[in-house]
């Protein structure tokens, strides 16, 4: 018995030894009606995971269809880490580590409660019911979750396989709540992502209220590479660095990360419009390496681009351009940044680029979204916004 048991405890050290030791994390915010720039509540989510090849799928469910973004080998719809549904319910989270769990108990099916949810849910009040009827060991959750719906509802619940917290975005100051892997009502000074929770609360407290928008949360939160402690160097400072002198830094603890997978904000359908769309925009692919481009449940259909063969086109280009800032897969080498690839005194860095293009796509969908366009010209606008991306990242060299 002795030696068996001596067996397993070196078969799990082995497994401890053979995969990273870094936590995943995530940074995210819920913005109510009256934070947001146009009256529509808000999530934002940077996802951090091991899988950084992600698609973003179409599930035709009943009773409601969603936009889902999924791990690339999990397209069946059933595990979830952010989406949009045909109501204008919408979801995200964030792990919690501080938040209650017993050992024995059943945890990690996050993806599979936000599934359920959109597939089921059209407001927050039902995800709520949804929490008080599944409640018990085995709901699998140890997580925040941010949920909008098409009523101006924006809350955050933070839950646990036995118990959660509910967190209303409007009874806030600011009137809206950052999150990172901690939850508020969790054991005090446990968790993670304080570090990434005060840089993004920084950033959001330099946003005027009411005018938080999608556009402005991509360009200057979702692609944050500082840190509260160490003094990064701003844009203008990597604007004066050489491709023969790059300019490092060590991105761990930024927002924007290299275990960073895809940023989403959901723009909701605007408080008392029915007839207003909600929007998913999506950045496949750490964010300083891709741009935006919206989708909706209305069109049907995702872009092809974006799901289709064993690593999504979009993504596919996004993870090779990694490599041109994350060169070294050498240990904890991997989390360090060359900035001077996103911006050099030779001008060749690719990050004005895709600010370009980002802006133009933003520019244009409000251009569309004011004309009252159809699920036809949605379909054809999303698809041209990720064709016209997928060109540029492919000739990013």
């Amino acid at each position: 018995m002795n030696r068996i048991k001596w067996c397993l405890n070196l078969w799990i050290a082995f497994l401890f030894l053979s995969f990273p030791c870094e936590t995943p994390g995530c940074t995210g915010a819920v913005v109510s009606v009256g934070a947001s720039a146009d009256g529509a509540p808000l999530l934002w989510k940077n996802r951090d995971t091991g899988f950084l090849s992600n698609k973003v799928i179409f599930v035709k469910e009943h009773p409601y269809r969603f936009i889902g973004i999924v791990n690339a080998h999990e397209t069946s719809g059933r595990f979830v880490y952010a989406g949009l549904n045909s109501e204008g319910f919408a979801i995200i989270n964030t792990v919690a580590y501080n938040l209650p769990k017993n050992e024995g108990e059943v945890h990690d099916l996050e993806g599979q409660i936000m599934s359920d949810a959109l597939r089921k849910c059209r407001t927050t009040a039902d995800f709520e019911a949804y929490l008080q009827a599944n409640t018990g060991e085995s709901l699998g959750s140890w997580s925040t979750f941010g949920v909008i719906d098409a009523e101006g509802g924006a809350e955050l619940f933070e839950v646990h396989n036995n118990g959660y917290y509910k967190l209303n975005a409007a009874a806030e100051k600011k009137k809206y709540l950052v999150v990172t892997n901690f939850a508020r009502n969790g054991k005090i000074g446990q968790g993670e992502g304080y570090l990434r929770f005060e840089r993004a609360s920084l950033l959001f407290n330099k946003l005027k209220i009411p005018e938080i928008a999608p556009e402005i949360i991509f360009r200057h939160i979702s692609r944050d590479i500082g840190n509260v402690l160490v003094k990064h160097p701003a844009s203008p400072e990597i604007s004066k660095s050489s491709l023969t002198d790059p300019l490092w830094i060590h991105s761990r603890n930024c927002i924007n990360r290299p275990s960073t997978s895809a940023a989403i904000i959901i723009q909701g359908k605007k408080a008392g419009d029915p007839e207003s769309r909600a929007t998913l925009w999506v950045i496949l692919g750490e964010p300083v390496t891709s741009a935006a481009i919206p989708l909706w449940v209305e069109a049907g259909e995702v872009p092809a681009v974006l799901w289709e063969g064993k690593t999504a086109p979009l993504c596919a280009e996004s993870l090779r351009i990694k490599k041109l800032i994350h060169p070294f897969a050498e240990g904890s080498k991997k989390n360090y940044l060359n900035t001077s690839r996103l911006l050099n005194r030779e001008g060749t860095g690719f990050l004005p680029l895709l600010l370009k293009l980002e802006k133009k796509i933003f520019h244009e969908t409000s251009r569309l979204l004011e004309s009252e366009a159809g699920p036809g010209e949605l379909r054809k606008f999303q698809n041209r916004s990720a064709e016209d991306l997928l060109t540029l990242l492919k000739s990013i060299k």
